[in-house]
């Protein structure tokens, strides 16, 4: 059972940590969901629309609806499965990749311009540290 010191940390930042997501998300042009099998295709490379919805979580006819969209919008193709002729896999198109950095951009271009107007090098320093310490409580 947590302390209650380490329970109040946790509400404080769940809370800060959520406002902060939602702030950020309003940098946002491209719709949350698509925005992340945009940047599922970058992290992972090319996929087959149901390895997408395994990774999303989500079911094989939303993902499918998802990768309709996107490749209506042109920002990804579909090609043949090397190996499966009964399959396709999805990947970024350049207009797809180019969309994902902007997106990426507007997000950590607000957040920095945030950083840089409202905390003090202190600040700066301790909130680098703090980065590190969210990304192992993320990983746990």
């Amino acid at each position: 059972m947590p302390t209650s010191e380490a329970a109040a940390i946790a509400a404080e930042l769940r809370t800060a940590m959520g406002k902060l997501t939602r702030r950020v998300k309003q940098e946002d042009r491209i719709p949350l969901g698509q925005a992340a099998v945009l940047g599922a295709l970058d992290r992972n490379g090319a996929m087959t629309t149901s390895d997408l919805a395994t990774d999303q979580r989500v079911r094989p006819q939303s993902m499918a609806r998802a990768v309709g969209l996107l490749m209506e919008q042109g920002l990804i193709t579909r090609r043949a499965h090397p190996t499966d002729g009964r399959k396709s896999l999805v990947e970024l198109s350049d207009a797809g990749r180019a969309a994902l950095e902007a997106e990426r951009g507007r997000r950590a271009g607000w957040l920095a311009q945030g950083i840089e107007a409202e905390l003090t090098d202190e600040e700066r320093v301790l909130l680098a540290r703090s980065a590190a310490l969210l990304e192992r409580l993320a990983t746990r």
